[in-house]
Parts: C-alpha cells; structure tokens; sequence
C-alpha cells in the first residue's frame, strides 16, 4: 500500500511541474526590436564658397616623335636624357658615308643624262635642216626627235634621283623642332634606324603645362561663358597635385573640346597652368579645382552623415523614435561639410553617429547631438 501511494504523489507532482512550466511559459514578454543609439545634428544654412573637382591629366602644350628620315646606323648623340632643349640644337647623326656614295653615284648619272640630252639635241637639230632641204626621211627626224624627248626625260629623272639622295643626306642631321624637355632615348650609337619608321625620341613643351579634363555637357553653358570671360589671375582655375597638396599658381581655361564624347556625354575642356617650377610633368594625374557656380547661402550637413547606394546619396532623417531613410542631391564638399542641392529643409534632424546599424524604420536612441549649437 505504502509502494502505491508514494507512485501516486510522484506522478501528481510530476503533473504539477509541468503545469508551472507551461504557467511561466506563457507569463514571458515577447522583445521588440532593438533601439539603436546615435547622434544627430541638423542641417543648417551657411555661406558655401567651395570648388568642384574633376580627375584631370597634365599635357604638354606642344608634343613632337621625333623620328628618323634617312636610314643607317646612328653615329652621334648630342644631349642627356631628359635635357631642356632649345629650338635648332642638334640631336642626333646618322652616318652618312653610304648616302653620299649614293648622292656621288646619282650626280654622275645625272652628267651622263645631261651629255646625252646634248648629244641628242645636235642630232635633232641636223636633221631638222636636212628635213628642210628633204634630204633624209621624215621618220629619221621623227626618230631623232624622239631620242631628244627621251634624254630629258632622263635628265629630269637623275635630277630628282639626286634631290631625293640629298635630302636624306641633310636629314642625317637630326635638330629640334620646338625648345622643351626631351625624354630618354629610344635608340643608341651603334644602332641601324630606318627612314619614316624608327622612333628615336620625344620632345614637348614643359612651360606653361595643359590640364585636361572631362565635363558633363550639362556643364557647356558655365564653361563657355568662363572661356568669354578671357584671361583671369583670381583663384577660378586650381589644381591639387598627386599627393594632395595644392598646386602655388592659378590656372585659365583655355578651350573646350569641338565637340561632345557622345559615348560618355562628356566634352573635354583645357585649363592652361605656369610651370616654371617644373612641378607639373606630362602624363601626371590630378585634380582640377573649378570654383563653384553656387557660393552664398546653402544648405550644410556633415559628410558623415551621407550614406551611398548605388550612386545615389542618402541621409537618414529622425521622424519621432525612428529613422526615414531620404534621398538628396549633393553639391561641393567644403572642408567635412557638403552641400545639399535637394531633398532636405532646413532645421530637419539628421543622423550622423549609429548610421551603419540603420534602416529605414529602425527604433533610435538619441544620444547627444555632434553640434548642440545647431540644434
């Protein structure tokens, strides 16, 4: 009897524990979603007297490939690589043994045409006296004139034979075109060049240096009219070298492209800099700093406070104890603040600490705002 009641309690409590457990079970309280804690600021109005930038390349004004135009083995060098030149100095020597035998050859060729010519000539003019008198055939004068029209022929053809042997004889002699910078050498003494086809150097101008850069053909009107405006010596035109700094001198623009990339609905445009420091070399990659079209009074946030997606711009903006995820459009950035064009009011709340755990919707906490003299 006692075995049989101790099984009874044991199973009765075992009911029972299950009973509290599906009691505590239902008494839980279910979580909401998390609250992100983040600093807000608000967008305020300021004077925007900021640049707008462009990826630009440095070009020489003026570039010339300086190639071979007779052919043989290169017998002078008279410059160091990357040296400045000046205009009629001499560059290279090509050997000119083998040309001169040729020129020699072509005017003796020339002298035997020229006796000929004469030669035929005395012929042709006897038998136009015989042919007077009729005392020789017709076709013998025919064949003496014939003769004559044959020698000038060749005459003129040795004549050209020695012009052509003596202009390469002259372009042996390699000079420079322009003054500027010359580059390394592509060939060395020793070496055979040929007339037309060896690329022996480059030389191009290195003062004043050209910046070149793409602008959207929405931009054409603004441009243009900067071009009408003619030479400036104000800070419009600015460059930013490779390592960020700032270049000394302002630029000018010097012309737009004649017409639009219709592939990338771009047109290139030229702004002109001094480079008397030598600071600016062909082929270097900058910023061109173009002043903005827009300064006064514009709307100002925080460059933090942006979110990209896919090229578009996005801020997120506080809408009771959530976010609203805004679309904007942006102007020039000034120092860590930038410009919006569209999409936001002044005095509207914003986010700016907390955004890379933000969606639109999501629950926040407002911590302390980053410029509590905005707010």
């Amino acid at each position: 009897m006692r075995t049989f009641f101790n099984r009874i309690d044991i199973a009765f409590l075992g009911l029972a524990g299950i009973l509290v457990g599906c009691g505590g079970t239902e008494n839980k309280v279910p979580q909401g979603p998390p609250v992100v804690p983040v600093a807000t600021t608000r967008v305020i109005s300021g004077v925007a007297n900021g640049y707008e930038e462009y990826p630009a390349t440095v070009q020489p004004l003026q570039q010339i490939e300086i190639r071979a135009m007779a052919s043989g083995s290169v017998t002078g060098i008279y410059f160091e690589d990357g040296q400045a030149i000046r205009k009629g100095q001499k560059l290279y020597q090509i050997d000119q043994q083998q040309i001169r035998a040729s020129v020699d050859q072509a005017t003796a060729n020339l002298r035997v045409a020229e006796s000929n010519e004469r030669l035929a000539m005395k012929d042709a003019e006897r038998y136009r006296e015989l042919d007077k008198n009729e005392a020789i055939a017709k076709q013998v004068l025919d064949n003496a004139l014939a003769k004559l029209e044959t020698a000038k022929l060749q005459v003129e053809a040795a004549k050209a034979a020695v012009d052509q042997l003596r202009s390469e004889l002259k372009y042996t002699s390699i000079y420079a075109p322009i003054s500027g910078t010359i580059g390394i050498s592509m060939v060395r003494l020793g070496v055979l060049v040929t007339s037309n086809q060896t690329l022996l150097n480059t030389l191009s101008t290195d003062n004043p240096m050209a910046v070149d850069f793409a602008v959207d053909q929405k931009e054409i009107v603004r441009f243009t009219k900067l071009l009408q405006q003619g030479v400036t010596q104000d800070s419009t035109f600015l460059l930013t070298l490779p390592d960020g700094s700032l270049y000394p001198y302002v630029g000018r623009i010097e012309l737009l492209d004649r017409s639009v990339d219709t592939q990338t609905g771009t047109i290139k445009t030229r702004i002109v800099f001094p480079n008397a420091n030598g600071m600016l070399i062909a082929g270097m990659t900058v910023n061109a700093r173009v002043k903005s079209q827009n300064n006064g009074a514009s709307l100002l946030i925080p460059q933090k406070s942006l979110v990209e997606q896919m090229g578009e711009y996005f801020v997120y903006v506080v809408s009771g104890d959530s976010v609203v995820q805004q679309k904007v459009e942006i102007g020039v950035l000034i120092k860590d603040r930038i410009v919006i064009q569209k999409g936001l009011d002044e005095n509207t709340e914003i986010i700016t600490e907390g955004i890379q755990k933000l969606k639109n919707g999501t629950k926040i906490k407002i911590t302390a705002p980053t410029n509590p003299l905005a707010r």
